[in-house]
C-alpha cells in the first residue's frame, strides 16, 4: 500500500472530512487523473495498475489521498477550500445592503420596504456566518 510521504502536499492537508464516503464519479475522476500521470511518465505500468486497483476499491476520501501523495495533483474533491479573506467577503455584501437602504428610503412602498428588510436580513445573516466561520466573530 502507498503511504503519503511526510513532506508531501496531501500528507499535511488531508482532505477535508476524510471519512466522507465517495461514489463512482469520484473513483472515475481519480482513475482518469492517474491515467494522465501515467501518460506523462510519472507512473510505471505496475504503479499505475496498483493505484487503479486501490482507487476502484476506495470507500472514503482518505482511501484516495495516499494514491496522489507523491504526484503533483490530485482530484478536485480532495482539495480543501482555501480560507478567504473575511474583510473582502464582507465587502462584497455592502452593495446589497446599500440597494436595500436606497429602496427603503426612495420607494416608500410597503412591499418595497418589506423586500429591503428581507435583503438586509440576508446580508446581516451572511455576514455573521462569515465572521463565525472565520473565527473572528
Amino acid at each position: 500500500m502507498i503511504h503519503p510521504s511526510p513532506g508531501s502536499y496531501y500528507s499535511g492537508r488531508m482532505a477535508e472530512l476524510p471519512e466522507i464516503r465517495i461514489g463512482t464519479a469520484e473513483r472515475e475522476e481519480a482513475i482518469a487523473l492517474l491515467g494522465e500521470h501515467f501518460s506523462a511518465g510519472r507512473l510505471s505500468l505496475v504503479e499505475f495498475d496498483d493505484r487503479v486497483a486501490l482507487a476502484t476499491q476506495a470507500v472514503t476520501r482518505a482511501d484516495l489521498v495516499p494514491l496522489f501523495s507523491d504526484l503533483p495533483s490530485a482530484p478536485s474533491f480532495l482539495h480543501t477550500p482555501a480560507a478567504g479573506n473575511v474583510a473582502t467577503d464582507l465587502l462584497t455584501l455592502v452593495p446589497f445592503a446599500l440597494v436595500a437602504l436606497v429602496i427603503m428610503i426612495a420607494v416608500r412602498h410597503p412591499i418595497a420596504i418589506l423586500l429591503s428588510f428581507v435583503i438586509l436580513f440576508m446580508v446581516v445573516r451572511r455576514g455573521l456566518r462569515l465572521m463565525r466561520d472565520s473565527g473572528t466573530g
